[in-house]
């Protein structure tokens, strides 16, 4: 059973239907004892940084969180579910992050190198470059279209750990692969037939 963490952050109910489309029993829950018996975790969001955070901490979510990437379960980040993961934002202000993986959170570039404008948020289809293949990857080729939302970026402090990277204005990390940890700035429950591959392929991993 997959649970997705619900902190009143996010569009979970689209996420818990990619994985019930592609026959994945997935529950969204905050009773820390659902997911402490999940054999996978996800952690989606969409909204600030630091409101994101004081949520988790409100629910109590933060050590149930700790205790799926200690238990090596796979856990799933998805866009800023993917940028809590890290060790702080610059989004209105600086907030201090979860601090599972090494790196911080950006502003994304508002004027390309050649000085051109760039409209933020990133917001549509683009593609990712598979820098290295991660479980949930298989069978996604690069120059794969993925959906993305985001005024942000994560600067991972571990280049290695980058799965794929995306170009707008800069080449970011769009995904990360640490252990059994994925995570996308991207969405992929918004990604249509790539996107459920790799929800597939999550729900598939062990």
């Amino acid at each position: 059973m997959i649970a997705i963490i619900d902190y009143d952050m996010g569009n979970l109910r689209s996420v818990q239907k990619g994985f019930e489309v592609v026959g994945h029993r997935a529950v969204v829950t905050r009773d820390i004892e659902t997911i402490n018996q999940a054999s996978h975790v996800v952690l989606p969001g969409v909204g600030a940084f630091g409101d994101c955070m004081n949520n988790l901490n409100r629910y109590g979510l933060i050590d149930p969180i700790y205790r799926a990437i200690r238990d090596e379960k796979p856990f799933l980040g998805i866009c800023l579910g993917y940028q809590l993961l890290f060790e702080e934002s610059e989004e209105f202000g600086v907030h201090k992050g979860l601090g599972i993986l090494p790196g911080k959170v950006k502003a994304m570039l508002t004027v390309d190198a050649q000085g051109a404008s760039l409209k933020i948020p990133h917001m549509g289809w683009n593609t990712i470059q598979i820098a290295q293949p991660a479980p949930p990857l298989n069978g996604i080729d690069s120059g794969a279209f993925v959906y993305f939302v985001h005024s942000f970026y994560v600067e991972p402090a571990q280049a290695e750990m980058t799965c794929t990277t995306t170009e707008y204005g800069i080449s970011f990390a769009s995904s990360v692969w640490q252990g059994k940890v994925f995570a996308s700035q991207f969405h992929p429950e918004k990604s249509q037939g790539i996107g459920l591959s790799i929800l597939k392929n999550f729900g598939n991993w062990r």
